[in-house]
């Protein structure tokens, strides 16, 4: 059933809210996916505050020339196929995660590209930002770098006092 002009009219407003307040949007192509493949999908990106967005290229084509995005409205343009947007306030990696975990699940899933900023990524550059390490995998990488010297100087230290227990042990052993 075909949309009125005011249900389009909400659709606009709220992608155009949506664009606004996301850093990064995930593009892909659904089109092979069966319901129960997208209903999982979905339970996915909601378990990380996530959510795809099914929507009609003409409609994102018409948000993105209201913002005056006039260049990601043309790469749109470009795209043949059916899109859904893939959104989430939390991180901006880990959307383009999820996504590039299922499509290589699910071979029906594709991603298309993605929006990061003003710019439009291509899928080569997509999959290479989905395969970066996450914010906790790379905070965790930092803290064990900064421990390391300091519990190797700690270690050292503590040979330093075992020679010298050892040494005096010796001395009076030998009296």
């Amino acid at each position: 059933m075909a949309k009125t002009r005011q249900e389009k009219e909400k659709i606009i407003k709220d992608l155009e809210e949506e664009l606004t307040k996301n850093e990064a949007i995930v593009l892909v192509d659904f089109k092979g996916l069966d319901s129960k493949s997208l209903f999982d999908l979905r339970s996915r990106l909601r378990k990380s505050k996530c959510f795809l967005k099914v929507i009609k290229k003409t409609l994102l084509e018409k948000v993105l020339e209201k913002l005056k995005k006039k260049e990601l409205g043309e790469k749109i343009k470009e795209i043949k196929t059916e899109i859904a947007l893939v959104f989430g306030l939390e991180d901006e990696i880990v959307k383009a995660k999820i996504c590039y975990q299922f499509s290589k699940e699910n071979k029906n899933l594709e991603i298309l590209g993605g929006i990061v900023g003003n710019q439009f990524l291509e899928k080569e550059k997509m999959i290479e930002l989905a395969e970066l390490p996450s914010k906790q995998e790379l905070f965790s990488r930092l803290v064990g770098s900064l421990q390391n010297p300091i519990s190797n100087f700690v270690y050292i230290l503590k040979g330093n006092i075992k020679g010298l227990i050892y040494s005096l042990k010796a001395i009076k052993e030998s009296k």
